[in-house]
């Protein structure tokens, strides 16, 4: 099967699209109930620090209740329309497919259906294609596409939360060193030089901000994300991760405030920015850094 994938690459890209698709639709769940699930945790975990006598007392009515909260997940209960409660059969859940025959309604109730859905499914399988094409048949695109679909959870409970949880940036810090332990980026000693300067360098603007401020200027989060992104490529790429996502965050950021007039002191999330400069310093990261050196007559 591989070397015929190799031989035929359109193929190969058209396979890994329709897995970025079917994929999409599971980081939908992931994005949505992710959050909620580490907001029952840690209600759970305050309740019992607080020693709730609710909680304290053994009753057969509060065990059932703490079975059912348990019980949410990423698998269960299955996925079903918010408003009237009918589960989504099987051909309702195609990617993209359904959303458009269903015309972006509840086949039930017909309560509009967020566009998000289907947008989130058709940019994983895009930016998917978009990495079988740039890396081809190797195990380096099994690991990017891993990689892509993080970044994505992570945008979007970001945007959603301002927050970004643990259960991916470790994981996905991990992964990263896990893959260049074999070359697949960079060397190991890149990478472990590169998660430990990409928490560092944030740690330290954190700090230097706080102290001149008395403001927390961005969340631990990031620091994990940015270690996340130096275990990946490097700390050779980190000085770009971090001026491509200050400069891009800088403009929209100006953007929201000039042209919607957003409230400055609302904070805006940085860690979409550090993801979309993961991403492009994943695909074009050493392009960008060596026209600079030729540029600037470095190199």
């Amino acid at each position: 099967m591989l070397p015929y994938l190799a031989a035929n690459p359109t193929v190969f890209i058209a396979v890994v699209f329709v897995l970025g698709l079917l994929v999409g639709s599971f980081l939908n769940v992931v994005i949505h109930r992710l959050p909620i699930m580490l907001e029952k945790q840690w209600t759970d975990q305050c309740k019992l620090l607080l020693e709730d006598s609710e909680n304290a007392d053994s009753s057969d009515t509060n065990t059932e209740n703490k079975e059912q909260d348990n019980s949410y997940n990423l698998i269960w209960p299955g996925s079903h329309c918010p408003g009237c409660k009918q589960e989504i059969r099987a051909w309702q859940n195609i990617p993209v497919i359904s959303y458009l025959f269903l015309r972006g309604k509840c086949s039930n109730c017909k309560q509009k259906i967020s566009a998000r859905y289907p947008l989130v499914e058709l940019i994983s399988g895009l930016l998917a294609g978009g990495v079988a094409m740039h890396f081809g048949v190797t195990t380096q695109t099994l690991f990017a596409l891993l990689f892509l679909w993080s970044l994505i959870s992570l945008t979007l409970i970001d945007v959603d939360h301002q927050l970004l949880p643990d259960n991916i940036t470790l994981p996905l810090l991990w992964l990263g060193l896990i893959a260049n332990l074999f070359g697949q980026f960079v060397s190991i000693e890149d990478a472990v030089c590169g998660a430990i300067g990409g928490y560092l360098s944030l740690w330290l603007v954190y700090w230097a901000f706080k102290l001149l401020t008395g403001k927390e200027g961005m969340g631990y989060g990031d620091f994990k994300l940015l270690a996340a992104l130096g275990a990946w490529f490097g700390y050779q790429l980190l000085p770009l991760i971090i001026l491509l996502s200050a400069f891009v965050g800088a403009v929209v950021g100006i953007s929201m405030i000039v042209i919607k007039g957003r409230d400055k002191e609302i904070p805006i999330p940085f860690g979409p920015y550090l993801a979309a400069a993961g991403f492009i310093a994943m695909l074009w990261g050493d392009t960008l850094v060596s026209s600079y050196l030729q540029f600037a007559g470095l190199q």
